[in-house]
């Protein structure tokens, strides 16, 4: 697979505020093909329940998301569960380490505002911040 996998915080921006996106970040989206993952869905479901982010109905979010970014969905894989495992201790955010796997697995870049997943370029994550 090819393509951009966009982390959590990156969707909700490109969603509401495109413009706090880099350039680099905005023309990957725009580019495509773009992935989302379950993973994301889940960690905007969490946060929705302890009152921690308002999107709203999480269940409208996620179709919104999948629609405005012209993404396909990814599921989670128990061959995504194995190299989460096996990365390095280098972020300790478990839905973004899986975000991390999945890209490495999948062979996708992800598109993230988040430093510490950047970390990950040093053993072969591809990211556009």
């Amino acid at each position: 697979m090819n393509g951009y996998l966009l982390d959590t915080n990156a969707v909700l921006l490109a969603m509401a505020y495109p413009e706090l996106l880099s350039e680099a970040a905005r023309k990957a989206i725009l580019a495509g093909p773009n992935v989302l993952s379950v993973v994301s869905y889940w960690s905007v479901l969490l946060k929705s329940a302890h009152r921690k982010l308002d999107v709203g109905d999480p269940q409208a979010w996620w179709a919104d998301a999948l629609e405005q970014m012209a993404a396909t969905a990814l599921v989670l894989r128990p061959q995504h569960i194995a190299e989460a495992y096996r990365l390095q201790p280098l972020h300790n955010e478990p839905f973004d380490r899986m975000l991390i796997a999945q890209a490495r697995v999948e062979g996708l870049t992800v598109v993230t505002t988040d430093v510490m997943m950047a970390r990950y370029a040093s053993v072969g994550l591809r990211a556009v911040e």
